[in-house]
């Protein structure tokens, strides 16, 4: 244990632990897909059919990534943020971080309409890696279909159950308990090494209960990834008692500790 911690885990160049997401969206309509990506100017075509590189540069030059201060910016060389490919009608947008996939959501949300493609789920690993240590070669390494998808329903029948159980209750008071008593067994579970988030947006246009804001729509996202990436880190450097509880009450004080 001592080692590890006098070990850094690996970084990517803007400063945020490396943590393979993969998003995957849905595609309508392919050709107007290729249309609205080759529109901009931080996409660039690479030499693979329906393969591109997204560059922070242009509309996404005010993206703002605090784990770098002292990070010199190459205007001459931006920082390549993900690689985009597109195949039987779904599109995959792969990044070397939470927090760029926290960016890449409502970034994308903005210059692609829902009726061209759709954002439908992100899977990612819930670890850091040491700087030596072997990474894995390509998303097909990393992620098991059937198991995420076995671990995502696991996920969504607990929670079912539990609301119904909520619905059944006597008393909002015998309601609430049962609200905390889910949520302290789910914090303190054991992350599984990859897992998967299914987005549930709006099916139409926002109505006046719904924000319009893609950083609002996507704030549940960053709120999750957030304390899955704190768990990671502190268990890094040897807080094993570390759970998901602790990382939603220090991602919830981060985000609206200021708002009071």
């Amino acid at each position: 244990m001592f080692d590890r911690l006098q070990k850094p885990f690996l970084t990517v160049e803007t400063g945020e632990a490396y943590q393979p997401v993969r998003l995957t969206y849905e595609v309508y309509q392919p050709e107007l897909l290729v249309s609205a990506l080759e529109s901009l100017g931080c996409i660039s075509k690479n030499a693979g059919p329906h393969s591109w590189s997204w560059y922070w540069q242009d509309e996404c030059d005010s993206l703002a990534f605090a784990s770098i201060d002292a990070f010199k910016r190459n205007l001459e060389h931006p920082a390549r943020l993900a690689s985009l490919h597109l195949q039987e009608n779904q599109l995959y947008i792969t990044l070397r971080s939470f927090k760029r996939a926290c960016l890449a959501a409502p970034f994308f949300h903005r210059f692609i309409d829902s009726k061209i493609a759709r954002i439908h789920h992100a899977d990612f690993i819930n670890k850091v890696f040491a700087t030596d240590e072997r990474l894995p070669h390509g998303f097909s390494e990393i992620f098991s279909e059937p198991e995420l998808e076995k671990i995502l329903k696991q996920r969504l029948l607990d929670y079912e159950n539990v609301q119904a159980q909520c619905e059944q209750a006597e008393s909002p008071e015998e309601a609430l308990a049962l609200l905390s008593e889910y949520s302290q067994r789910e914090g303190g579970k054991r992350l599984p090494y990859a897992e998967r988030y299914l987005f549930d947006l709006p099916a139409s246009a926002p109505s006046a209960q719904v924000s319009a804001d893609p950083d609002v729509i996507f704030l549940g996202f960053y709120v999750y990834l957030r304390g899955r990436e704190l768990v990671a880190i502190k268990r890094w450097f040897g807080e094993t008692g570390y759970t998901l509880a602790n990382a939603a009450d220090d991602t919830v004080e981060s985000v609206f500790g200021n708002m009071a």
